[in-house]
């Protein structure tokens, strides 16, 4: 029989509980199969409530008792939670029930991860923990008690007592059930102490399991630098005594905020120089920083309701951006944040998993963590910045914080705080919360007696969740380049309300030549039309470093297109563009090496789809290749010394100096190994003193079809290891050709190491399967058929996993009709599997368009 039938939940049907809590006092007698959970709840009734029934939610919980006042009462339990009569005055609530953290393969709520208990409560489920009203709006102050043979037993806020088995933990500020967390386990911490700018002294702990010790101290020292930085920045000083980081091996998210204890998942805290890359150390900084940001935007300040999802964490993504970008490159990290917003979000509202930054409605609320609430989310918040300024912005901030503090807030708060200290309507600006799709931007110049006027026109096609797009508010960013490259006009942005709209520049000497859209302004697609000499100009020149390697990002994504339609020959203005930028050592490194980086091939699957030409996935694998192999040649000359010069004397940091040359050598060696058939990347695999750079050679030579030997010892030698090793299922499969990704993961299915419960080895295995663009799309639709197995067979034992795995289906109305019909029956058969969780069922049928 099928999970529950989904119900569909409105923004527009939002009531406020019917009780607030007063005070919640939880004690929690750990057994691995029979934990019990006793709660005394103080409830009071709810005077801006008009619904007065007593529902509390609760799934998978045997009731063992319930009193109201002391008194023994019998509530209604179904499978959704329990009702039951109560006073018309303040009461006492009190139940006892039974759980099953070892069975709880779900990983949400109270479950074990080798040995060990930890929580995951967001979005809901503290209801599988003890009966509870789980809705962010409804926030109390815990008490917790924890009894266990465990050595270390945490919760959020201080610490009260503990002795040998049990611990006491008051969190004095109120929050909603989705912050609550627990661990318990042997564990060992890494500790440290961060002196707040008033004077207190906070305790910093770094829990791990034993043997983790060495991995510690690059996620300690970036929790204390986001700690300083909120402070310098925003103001906001840290607010409890002590602050605990958990790693743990089994989590379906990066990492969660709870109050004063954040869980992590291994990957996203765990990292030394031998065992984590760059790109891991870079990853750690920013979750770190994100999740302690959390504790204002998303705990002092919560969602009313989980369609404001997007208030904290778009809010949130927007800050740790922030703090990358001065921590390390902000011209790197403005380019990266584009191309992931490209690759994951654009997607979205271009398909059938198009919604609102704020949705209308759901059926599951795990299936709305989506690139849309967090990357668009960010988005919008630097838009808002864009049009306000930075003074205002500041302002605006401090007065969200003093009025909203311990408060569930709305999308309408947010705004209001800003109306009120800029004086502007932000109801168009509103916009951009609830419509779904990506804006086109198209763009018009007209010249005449030194007035040089741009008339800009935007649309955005209408979807399933916005059929009727209005025009939104769209800050253009333009500078204006003379014919030598010097810029005679900076940098100004342009307010864009209209359908279409003109805007006016005077006084010039001759025609200009427009940067537009700099620094990625706003989240739209800009079509302009442009000749590839016009490309290479600004690749040339443009003085703002965004739209410098947007330039030649589209003289890239021109060239391809041309090479996949007409089999054209490489374009000399794109390989002389990437020459000069190779040879440009004033560059930073990091930045020369994504200016090298292609367009993805799932990137121009969607341009040609666009564009109304069918995409074939070999045909574009091969035009990529192409490519590579001709800037190889054509660069042939300079990469020896660009190698040469990115070699790092001396110890491995991972600061952004090193990371720049190591990036920028990577992408030499990659193309080198087009050159000398690995030559270069074998003598690097074998003298790599980083994974940085053992984990690049190895994937220049698996590139190469090469490597089978290094495959082989760098799994004898880091088979210790589970996050390393999810790095070894992943690349293989990753850089694997198309006509052999689906038989390399389908065979690591079968290796002793493949724990496919495991949310990060299951990831890592077919998330790596669904970016192997010409693979996963290969002709006979086995690597349809494959991911549909494991789906299948996934969805029982974790269908939060599940679900998010289904959106590499997502794009599939872009391929031939013979894909489309093999993707189809893939999507029909996971819809017909026996007791398909809700989760995986909204996904499929919206994929699918299913109504």
């Amino acid at each position: 029989m099928r999970d529950a039938a989904p119900t569909t939940i409105f923004l527009k049907d939002y009531s406020p509980f019917g009780f607030t809590a007063e005070s919640v006092h939880l004690r929690f007698d750990l057994n691995p199969n029979a934990t019990r959970v006793t709660s005394r709840i103080a409830f009071s009734p709810n005077p801006d409530a008009t619904d007065r029934r007593f529902f509390l939610h609760g799934e998978n919980l045997k009731l063992i008792s319930a009193r109201i006042d002391g008194k023994d009462v019998t509530p209604d339990v179904t499978g959704a939670g329990l009702t039951c009569p109560v006073p018309d005055a303040p009461f006492i609530w009190e139940a006892v029930v039974e759980i099953d953290p070892a069975n709880n393969t779900a990983l949400e709520g109270l479950y074990m991860s080798n040995g060990m208990y930890c929580t995951q409560c967001e979005a809901e489920g503290f209801r599988k923990i003890t009966y509870y009203p789980d809705r962010p709006d409804v926030l109390s102050v815990f008490t917790v008690d924890i009894h266990g043979p465990h050595p270390v037993l945490l919760s959020n806020g201080n610490p009260v007592k503990a002795d040998r088995h049990s611990a006491t933990w008051h969190d004095p500020w109120p929050k909603p059930a989705y912050l609550f967390a627990l661990v318990a386990g042997d564990l060992i911490a890494h500790s440290d102490s961060f002196t707040t700018c008033s004077g207190n002294k906070v305790a910093l702990n770094l829990w791990v399991r034993p043997g983790d010790e060495d991995k510690c101290a690059f996620g300690m020292e970036a929790l204390r630098k986001s700690m300083a930085w909120d402070e310098e920045v925003y103001g906001r000083e840290y607010d409890l005594d002590v602050f605990n980081i958990v790693a743990v091996d089994d989590f379906n998210m990066g990492a969660m905020e709870n109050k004063g204890l954040n869980i992590f998942n291994s990957s996203a805290v765990l990292a030394s120089p031998e065992t984590a890359t760059d790109t891991n150390f870079e990853r750690i900084e920013a979750i770190i920083a994100h999740e302690y940001f959390h504790n204002w935007t998303g705990n002092r300040i919560t969602c009313r309701d989980w369609f404001q999802l997007c208030l904290k964490e778009g809010l949130t993504v927007f800050r740790d951006s922030q703090f990358t970008s001065d921590m390390r490159s902000a011209p790197v990290k403005r380019i990266t944040d584009v191309i992931d917003l490209r690759a994951r979000q654009f997607p979205e509202d271009q398909g059938p998993l198009a919604h609102p930054v704020r949705p209308e409605s759901f059926q599951e609320i795990n299936n709305f963590y989506t690139a849309t609430v967090y990357e668009k989310g960010a988005e919008v918040i630097g838009m808002l910045k864009r049009l306000v300024g930075d003074a205002a912005y500041a302002e605006a901030l401090d007065l969200y914080f003093a009025r909203h503090d311990g408060q569930a807030c709305t999308i309408e708060d947010w705004l209001a705080v800003f109306e009120e200290v800029t004086g502007r309507d932000l109801t168009q600006f509103k916009r951009w919360y609830s419509q779904a799709g990506t804006p086109r931007l198209s763009v018009a110049e007209d010249w005449a007696d030194g007035t040089y006027t741009l008339t800009f026109t935007q649309t955005t096609p209408p979807s399933a969740a916005t059929p009727e797009p209005k025009p939104l508010v769209i800050p253009i960013d333009v500078g204006l380049l003379g014919g030598n490259g010097d810029e005679v006009r900076p940098t100004e942005t342009l307010e864009m309300t209209g359908a279409t709209q003109s805007f006016r520049f005077d006084g010039l000497a001759a025609k200009p030549v427009p940067s537009i859209l700099r620094g990625f302004s706003a989240p739209v697609v800009l079509e302009r039309e442009m000749t590839s000499a016009g490309r290479a100009f600004l690749l040339a020149h443009d003085t703002d470093p965004f739209n410098r390697w947007e330039s030649g990002r589209a003289l890239a994504r021109a060239t391809l297109m041309d090479m996949i339609r007409d089999g054209a020959a490489p374009g000399a203005d794109y390989l002389d563009g990437m020459l000069s930028v190779l040879r440009d050592d004033t560059l930073d490194p990091a930045y020369r090496a994504l200016m090298l980086a292609q367009p993805g091939q799932s990137e121009l699957a969607a341009a040609l789809a666009e564009d109304g030409t069918t995409p074939d996935p070999h045909t574009i694998w091969q035009a990529s290749e192409g490519l590579k192999q001709a800037l190889a040649q054509h660069a042939q000359d300079v990469l020896p010394r660009i190698l040469a010069d990115c070699r790092v004397d001396g110890a491995y940091r991972p600061d952004p100096d090193q990371t720049g040359k190591r990036a920028l050598g990577g992408a030499a060696l990659s193309l080198l190994t087009r050159l000398d058939g690995g030559v270069q990347a074998s003598a690097q695999y074998a003298t790599a003193d980083n994974m940085t750079l053992q984990l690049s050679a190895l994937s220049c030579l698996l590139s190469a079809q090469k490597g089978e030997e290094q495959v082989l010892s760098f799994y004898q030698q880091w088979k210790a290891d589970r996050l390393v090793i999810d790095k070894w299922f992943g690349l293989q499969v990753m850089q694997a050709a198309p006509n052999k990704a689906v038989a390399v993961a389908d065979a690591l299915t079968r290796h002793p190491d493949f724990n496919w419960k495991n949310p990060n080895r299951f990831r890592a295995t077919f998330g790596a399967l669904g970016m192997n663009h010409a693979g996963f799309h290969a002709s006979d639709g086995s690597g349809y058929a494959l991911l549909a197995d494991w789906l299948i067979r996934l969805d029982p034992v974790n269908p939060q996993t599940t679900a998010r795995m289904c959106s590499a289906f997502q794009t599939w109305r872009r391929y031939d009709p013979a894909r489309q019909t093999l993707i189809g029956a893939q999507l029909d058969r996971i819809l017909a599997a026996p007791d398909l969780s809700r989760d995986t069922t909204e996904m499929i049928s919206r994929i699918r368009e299913v109504t």
